[in-house]
């Protein structure tokens, strides 16, 4: 009899006639490659920690790893690496699996088709409702600049540094620095605390020796964190606050860990972490759900509110966080992404999808950047607005709640981007190197005015710039305090005949210390005098000198000794106001009443 001969070359041409080889205990080997698999699910789950919901795209490459883990376990047992005769066999063995995951990538692919925006533009057109027939100049009101923030995040870290000082105090030196990690939601987040708003600085251990030690060992929670007045420029400790569970900590007291272990199902946003009425803190853990198809349209539809100490979690609609005053303490509840991206989708799909890529009729979208103000005790996100097909100047500007959601759009306001405004008031600081904040839209007496900060190399803010919306390379001020700053700006107003509103006389601006300064000690207040020049004859000796940019010429704003008023002069007027200094002697002529005088014929009279 003939010996059988078997070819396990593959190269033979009826490949339906493959010989299949089991290896030795095949049956064994199938079951431990799927409890491999399913521990490899495990590992992948407890750090991946994906929702188990097929609306989440993570939940798929989940499915993934365990099917791809149950094949490659398989070849692995059965020899397939090192003996070309089973792998026929983990071929056999792998067609469910091969079947299994082109139905994800199926799944997923129609669940984004039946959710793109191509079909469904006018459903991500009404994610948001807003508010478009707003008045800028009535709804707006002057600032009240206790209320105005001046600290931008990297300027809150730099203050945040000065709160490690006081972990001396508790013996704690060394053992944690400030949290600045990957999720921007926690990082330095900015709240409505008591009517002010401010920025928390969280903690987190030194290094992994440190947490060690202190959370495993020890068992100790992180002492606190820091509260810094971004209106004021100062910082409080915070350290008698203790925090368990944060994103700064490890394995079981991670506070997304804990959060999804209780709740495996829920689509999740970054937790943000904030304080409630006595300082006790918290984290917000937005719920999201998607609402166009399978993966389109996230919104958020409740939160988990996790008790920083404890780790006990409590869920509540959003409804009940728009409505419940007990939960009213609560500011953000939107990511800015989250809210940027809907309001996007309104106004890139005003008139469907193929006007948003051919005529472009009404569409408009954010600038780039945005920034937060504090008004009605909520956390409101500014941005400006342009148009699809230019992004030269603004068009409007978009105020939104990050509670509550509400959107304010403002529109037919023409003038320079936030962009176009930093550049003006890095322009007046070139000398010094001073780089500006992102603005804010203020209402300066009916004016749209950008505020900017002005901060050092060391992000230590030094002073504040006033720039005009309608001319920005035209009206740009900056002074050493808000006070002096907002004085140049009425000042170069007035010069470029621009009428203020009455109202003016209402913005509140707070008794100052220098803005390099972050004390806890409030600022002293500032001194008046008594005008005491009368006529058209000024002599006096120079105690202060600002100046503004107006019109492309530059305008010295002078004050005497022994007098309140400031007197306007131009350089391109008189030449020797380019050389003043302060303590010099002049002699000039000036007119017109009030706290801002024109001067003219300027001389330097020392000696």
């Amino acid at each position: 009899m003939d010996p059988i001969k078997v070819d396990f070359s593959g190269k033979g041409s009826d490949r339906s006639k493959e010989i299949v080889i089991p290896p030795e205990k095949a049956a064994l080997k199938i079951v431990l490659s799927v409890v491999f698999a399913l521990l490899t699910g495990a590992v992948a789950y407890y750090f991946m920690l994906p929702p188990l919901n097929p609306k989440a795209i993570e939940f798929y490459y989940f499915i993934g790893i365990i099917v791809i883990a149950f094949v490659v376990f398989l070849a692995l047992l059965s020899g397939a690496f090192r003996h070309s005769e089973y792998v026929p066999y983990v071929k056999k063995k792998a067609v469910v699996p091969g079947i299994l995951i082109a139905v994800l990538v199926l799944v997923v692919a129609v669940g984004y088709l039946v959710g793109c925006p191509f079909f469904r533009a006018k459903s991500y057109n009404h994610l948001m409702d807003v508010q478009e027939k707003r008045v800028f100049s009535t709804d707006i009101e002057e600032p009240n600049f206790e209320e105005i923030p001046k600290l931008d995040e990297t300027s809150s870290a730099k203050i945040a540094d000065k709160s490690l000082s006081d972990l001396a105090k508790l013996g704690l030196q060394g053992q944690y620095g400030v949290y600045n990690g990957t999720a921007a939601s926690s990082n330095f987040p900015q709240i409505n605390y008591e009517g002010r708003p401010v920025r928390l600085a969280m903690l987190r251990y030194a290094n992994i020796i440190k947490w060690f030690t202190n959370a495993v060992v020890k068992k100790d929670a992180i002492p606190g964190y820091s509260i810094i007045d971004t209106a004021n420029i100062r910082q409080k400790s915070a350290f008698d606050q203790p925090i368990r569970y944060s994103l700064a900590d490890h394995f079981g007291r991670h506070v997304k860990r804990i959060v999804r272990f209780s709740y495996p199902t829920y689509l999740f946003d970054d937790p943000s972490f904030e304080i409630d009425d006595t300082k006790k803190p918290y984290w917000i853990i937005p719920r999201l759900d998607k609402t166009i198809g399978l993966f389109g349209g996230r919104d958020v539809i409740g939160i988990v509110l996790v008790d920083a100490e404890t780790g006990e979690c409590r869920e509540y609609t959003i409804d009940e966080v728009k409505n419940s005053e007990a939960l009213r303490w609560i500011d953000r509840v939107y990511a800015d992404d989250l809210i940027l991206e809907q309001f996007n989708y309104y106004g890139l799909y005003p008139h469907g999808f193929w006007n948003s890529l051919l005529g472009q009729e009404d569409c408009i979208k954010s600038t780039d950047g945005s920034n937060y103000i504090a008004q009605e005790d909520d956390v409101w996100l500014y941005t400006g607005v342009t148009s699809l097909t230019s992004d030269s100047s603004i068009v409007g500007f978009v105020l939104i709640n990050q509670r509550t959601k509400e959107a304010r759009y403002y529109g037919n306001l023409q003038g320079g981007t936030e962009y176009q405004g930093q550049e003006a008031a890095k322009g007046l600081a070139q000398a010094e190197g001073y780089s500006p904040t992102f603005p804010l839209l203020l209402n300066i007496g009916g004016e749209p005015t950008y505020f900017l900060s002005l901060k050092d190399n060391n992000q230590t803010v030094q002073q504040f710039s006033m720039v005009n919306v309608a001319q920005v390379d035209e009206i740009k001020v900056r002074g050493t305090s808000v006070s002096a700053c907002l004085d140049n700006y009425l000042a170069a107003l007035k010069a470029a005949n621009v009428k203020v509103d009455s109202t003016v006389e209402n913005i509140n601006v707070p008794e100052e210390t220098d803005p390099a300064e972050a004390t806890d000690e409030p600022a002293a207040a500032p001194t008046t005098d008594t005008p005491s020049v009368g006529g058209s004859a000024v002599t006096g000796v120079v105690t202060e000198i600002r100046s503004a940019v107006i019109g492309g010429n530059t305008v010295y704003y002078l004050r005497l000794e022994g007098d309140s008023a400031f007197y306007a002069v131009s350089a391109a007027e008189s030449e020797q106001a380019v050389i003043l200094n302060k303590g010099d002697a002049i002699r000039a002529e000036a007119s017109g009443s009030g706290s801002i005088k024109q001067m003219t014929k300027l001389e330097i009279v020392n000696g």
